[in-house]
């Protein structure tokens, strides 16, 4: 890429990467340019997701966007054996906490309409580096074969898991039967920009292919507004649902449901993901959301 740099920062985010801030001249015009560096490594039952975006951006997969609904655009992409290089369209517009409860509906109505057309128009992606469908059943049975039956939680809580955890398969059979559509994989706050009514989605390492409605699991639970939890689920699911609907419909997309088995007993294994101890107040809060996830069921 013929890009003449003239000053550059490291960006927050990139949990796996490393992000940088360029800014100088292309095309004899001022640009500004995210270079995102990613190093090889592995994620447990997922050994290509390194290079997914590197392969994604030298696929078709930019074709299945529209202007309403994108991610950023890429100007020039780098690999070798141990290392991608992406130099990516900068983004601005409100993300993360900053946005509001009508944007965040926006945007799950966007990417029902997203998925519905996707899955309507047959598309066919170029790449076989995607997550398949097992994903978030295989994370399912993952907490919960490690769960600590030491950890203390309010009996409602315990119920709501253990009645969980004696329907799933049932649950999972009628799972099974949604339509599988393209996901983005970590369809959380920080990664979801939204621009004049445009939305824009970075971070696609975890893309894949998933039942309907699996991103929508992470948009109404992983987030850092505990307090607005039963919100996010009570209007973001039924605009995802209005989304879809322009193509298609289905009778339930047990979002509920997924809540539950994804994060129920991750929250309250007494370890966090990485298999570290959690601290008092992180136990406190996970606590929290279970709370706010079973208030989602009334």
């Amino acid at each position: 890429m013929d890009f003449r740099i003239t000053n550059i920062t490291k960006l927050s985010g990139g949990s796996v990467g490393h992000v940088e801030l360029a800014t100088g001249i292309y095309k004899n015009k001022p640009l500004k340019v995210v270079i995102k560096t990613q190093k090889k490594w592995e994620r447990p039952g997922d050994p290509n997701s390194w290079r997914r975006e590197y392969d994604l951006y030298t696929s078709n997969f930019d074709e299945i966007f529209t202007s309403n609904l994108r991610w950023p655009k890429c100007y020039h992409s780098e690999i070798n054996d141990n290392e991608t290089k992406l130099w990516l369209e900068y983004i601005e517009g409100v993300s993360d906490a900053d946005l509001t409860m009508e944007m965040y509906e926006k945007i799950a109505e966007g990417l029902g309409h997203f998925h519905g057309r996707l899955y309507s128009e047959k598309f066919t992606i170029t790449t076989e580096n995607l997550t398949d469908t097992d994903s978030m059943k295989n994370f399912y049975h993952y907490n919960r074969s490690r769960a600590n039956a030491d950890c203390k939680v309010p009996s409602h809580l315990q119920k709501m898991l253990s009645d969980m955890d004696n329907n799933s398969d049932n649950i999972w059979a009628e799972i099974e039967k949604l339509p599988i559509v393209l996901r983005h994989g970590d369809f959380f706050p920080p990664n979801m920009f939204y621009t004049d009514g445009k939305i824009i989605l970075i971070d696609w390492d975890s893309a894949g292919w998933s039942y309907l409605g699996e991103d929508i699991v992470n948009m109404v639970a992983d987030v850092d507004d505990t307090d607005n939890m039963v919100d996010y689920f009570n209007k973001c699911v039924p605009a995802y649902r209005r989304g879809f609907s322009e193509y298609s419909t289905v009778e339930n997309l047990y979002i509920y449901e997924r809540v539950i088995m994804h994060f129920g007993h991750r929250l309250v294994s007494g370890f966090n993901w990485r298999g570290e101890e959690k601290t008092p107040d992180e136990q406190k809060n996970d606590l929290v959301v279970l709370q706010k996830i079973y208030e989602m069921g009334k």
